[in-house]
């Protein structure tokens, strides 16, 4: 088995597929925060405590991190585009469930479910477009795929919020009408993906299933572990937007507005994905200075806003270190994949996918053991350790330097 070139019946070149690929990448990640600034509706309607809306963040971060361990390595040998259709189906499935079995019972297992969907697609959808980069653009830097699977990555994390927030503040049925559309666009993107190249050469006899290995390529154990803590940082910065910015507003800066909770977490969240996109002609090196200077920057704003309170600290302060994590996340993700064999792309980079989750659901377990603000401040500082770790672990290695 191979996952060079692979002659596939497609009716689309390797070119269009891949913009393909990282549009639906983009559309699955956006869904799957969408529902965000929308919680502050179900709990206003069913009446259940703060407490129950990190059980439903939880149970998102449960199912990505089940499918990255379980799931999302396979696709090294039975296909990408099978396990992105798969990905898209399940995302689909998940607003079914959120259209028809709407009570906290029912808003658990559609989170869990999206959940799932995003752990098969992340790794599938980031090795496949630098798969398909490489046919169509074979003398391009592999940094131009993993800058475009990172910007579809972020970016979708990002718009998904600010849509829930628009669609909370100014449409009608805002618990209906989100998921009703984004299910017409997923079932489009799956007949959609059908026409995309496979890059994966199957073989026979099929490989066994086995769970994802927790393991590193051993000739470069150093630059992995330093990619693992970028991505791990750079989540752990996200979740604590995701999970702790709507009741921070509201419970520090006596802020409820459901926009403006949708428009905090896309302003971190596209930092992020801007980031990578407008430091990406600089050299590596310089942009892991500025990406490691921005995050204990911004970390410290978003530190000191909380405390002072000053809402605009706070917001610029999560854009800076957003800026900063988005390099990071993306010099990790170039990283894993430069170092891993070309027949086990999608499990290492399902590994790093699986470190970074990790990072993203910390947060919103911890909201239930400490009260908001010593949350915010004890992962500030967490993430402030990690960045600095991996920017210089990767610095290092992008420096020729073991």
């Amino acid at each position: 088995m191979t996952t060079s070139t692979v002659s596939t019946r497609s009716r689309v070149s390797h070119g269009a597929g891949f913009w393909i690929v990282a549009t639906t990448f983009l559309l699955v990640m956006a869904y799957s925060t969408v529902p965000t600034p929308l919680y502050a509706l179900y709990q206003a309607r069913d009446g259940f405590p703060v407490s129950t809306i990190t059980v439903i963040f939880a149970a998102y971060a449960v199912g990505v991190v089940f499918s990255l361990f379980f799931v999302g390595h396979i696709s090294d040998w039975v296909g990408r585009r099978r396990m992105l259709l798969i990905a898209i189906l399940i995302s689909a499935l998940s607003a079914v469930l959120f259209l028809l079995w709407s009570s906290v019972e029912g808003l658990i297992v559609a989170r869990v479910v999206n959940g799932v969907s995003v752990g098969v697609l992340t790794a599938t959808a980031t090795a496949h477009l630098g798969e398909l980069r490489a046919v169509a653009r074979p003398d391009e830097n592999s940094i131009v795929a993993a800058s475009v699977a990172g910007a579809s990555n972020l970016g979708g994390l990002a718009l998904g919020p600010l849509i829930g927030g628009l669609f909370a503040e100014f449409l009608p049925n805002p618990l209906v009408l989100p998921h009703a559309l984004f299910l017409v666009a997923l079932v489009i993107a799956a007949i959609v993906m059908v026409s995309v190249p496979e890059t994966v050469e199957q073989s026979e006899p099929r490989r066994r299933y086995r769970p994802q290995r927790l393991a590193v390529p051993a000739s470069s154990r150093g630059a992995f572990i330093g990619a693992g803590f970028g991505a791990f940082a750079g989540f752990a910065l996200l979740g604590l937007f995701t999970s702790l910015a709507p009741t921070i507003l509201i419970g520090t800066f006596d802020a409820p507005d459901h926009l403006l909770a949708g428009v905090t977490t896309f302003s971190v969240f596209g930092a992020a994905a801007l980031g990578q996109v407008l430091l990406a002609r600089l050299p590596l090196q310089r942009q892991l200075l500025i990406a490691t200077v921005s995050c204990g920057v911004g970390l410290a704003a978003v530190a000191a806003g909380a405390v002072l309170p000053q809402l605009g600290v706070f917001l610029v302060g999560g854009v800076i270190a957003g800026l900063g994590v988005g390099v990071l996340f993306k010099s990790a993700i170039a990283t894993a994949g430069s170092l891993a064999d070309p027949a086990r792309r999608g499990e290492t980079l399902s590994l790093v996918f699986l470190i970074a989750y990790c990072g993203l659901a910390l947060p919103v377990l911890a909201i239930g053991f400490a009260p908001e603000i010593d949350v915010l401040l004890i992962f500030v500082s967490l993430v402030l350790v990690t960045t600095v770790l991996a920017g210089v672990a990767m610095t290092r290695r992008a420096a020729g330097r073991p």
